[in-house]
């Protein structure tokens, strides 16, 4: 299993870390971002969208780092990472698409900002991603894992790259003690990978 990855990408990230917490054996690529290797007709030919991560499993190709949290968690079979209980899997779709949508145009975007130079509207992403964390912390008032979940599932781990990295992106997260309780009991799971830093935002 090869997963191809770019070290500041939180996307890249939540899909390796998933698989080191799952146990997978995979082979991490490096996409060189900042040369245009993604835009490469051989990397097209895996993503044509021209985006990590991808995950190549002998030859079945899943791009996108949440359909690659799926497609793994089917993989190993019936585990607490994806459960097959109706009610329990609908909740982690839920924070699934709050991933996808939320926190992409809010602690995800605020880091682009200060990271990639990329052309948001600070107060705009940063009130995105403040609305988003007290969210998540009344969430948290009633549970330990985001979706309701007794051990951590593939919710957690699509949201914690960002929710972590948010301070790059002047997201102050102090404000949020559930949330950054949740933050280090993903980081204490067992095969836990961190997220590469930057010297970006709040934590310059």
């Amino acid at each position: 299993m090869k997963l191809y990855h770019y070290a500041l990408s939180g996307h890249a990230h939540r899909a390796a870390l998933f698989l080191s917490l799952a146990g997978i054996a995979h082979e991490l690529i490096e996409v060189d971002l900042a040369a245009g290797a993604h835009r490469q007709p051989e990397f097209l030919e895996l993503n044509a969208f021209g985006e990590v991560p991808v995950l190549d499993d002998d030859g079945i190709v899943i791009a996108d780092s949440l359909a690659i949290l799926v497609y793994a968690a089917r993989k190993i079979g019936p585990t607490h990472w994806l459960p097959t209980d109706p009610v329990a899997e609908a909740n982690v779709q839920r924070w699934l698409s709050v991933a996808a949508g939320k926190i992409a145009y809010g602690v995800c975007a605020a880091r682009l900002i200060t990271v990639f130079g990329a052309p948001f509207d600070p107060r705009e992403v940063i009130e995105r991603a403040h609305a988003s964390l007290v969210v998540m912390e009344r969430t948290l008032e009633s549970r330990r894992w985001i979706a309701g979940t007794d051990q951590p599932s593939i919710a957690d781990i699509a949201l914690y790259s960002y929710v972590e990295r948010a301070p790059e992106g002047n997201v102050d997260l102090t404000g949020y003690p559930r949330v950054l309780a949740w933050l280090r009991q993903v980081e204490a799971l067992p095969g836990f990978i961190p997220f590469q830093r930057t010297l970006a935002g709040l934590e310059a």
